[in-house]
């Protein structure tokens, strides 16, 4: 991120909801992502910034965040979304995908939007790909997101510590620049 902004990007909190506290997904890495989320959400708020969020309604039955599961599909309860907030539901992980977000974006005149939320692994890192190739200038807040850890294919188990470095060097100058939240604060 620059010195300073030219253009303050769209906030984008997403899926910060009460089911990713469920045992469900594991061991997490980043227990301070809600707090510098919170931060974020301040500043943006005092500035008037767009803030946009997006809400899993998942259609797996044995997901934590089905949206039947009405205590697991609802936002935490430091990150409570204003009447002038949008709010994008969807049942994929990208945030762009069944959603008017895109639409939305355009209507606003936004051409830049900072992501926060989680997993990384899941809506984070697929949303921020879709930002980056749609042409949104995409920053990502390292440290106001976080992973869960995975077993994958060969039964292997990954640490929510490795899984959060290598999508960060996965999406890092592709899709976009990763940022820490002092260095939003410094750069704004």
């Amino acid at each position: 991120m620059t010195k300073t902004i030219k253009e303050l990007p769209a906030l984008m909190i997403l899926d910060v909801q009460k089911g990713f506290d469920d045992p469900y997904w594991g061991d997490r890495n980043n227990p301070k992502a809600e707090d510098n989320i919170v931060s974020l959400l301040k500043e943006w708020r005092n500035r008037i910034g767009h803030v946009i969020y997006s809400q899993h309604m998942s259609i797996q039955p044995d997901s934590p965040l089905h949206y039947k599961n009405k205590r697991g599909v609802e936002f935490k309860d430091c990150i409570q979304p204003l009447n002038t907030e949008a709010i994008f539901q969807k049942n994929v992980n990208s945030a762009f995908i069944g959603t008017g977000l895109e639409t939305y974006l355009k209507e606003q005149n936004i051409h830049s939007v900072l992501i926060t939320g989680l997993s990384t692994q899941h809506c984070v890192s697929t949303t921020t790909r879709m930002s980056g190739n749609l042409g949104y200038k995409t920053f990502l807040v390292s440290d106001a997101i976080a992973a869960f850890g995975i077993t994958d294919h060969n039964g292997v188990y990954h640490r929510p510590e490795s899984i959060q470095e290598y999508e960060l060097a996965m999406l890092h100058n592709e899709f976009a620049t990763i940022v820490t939240t002092e260095q939003v604060f410094s750069g704004l």
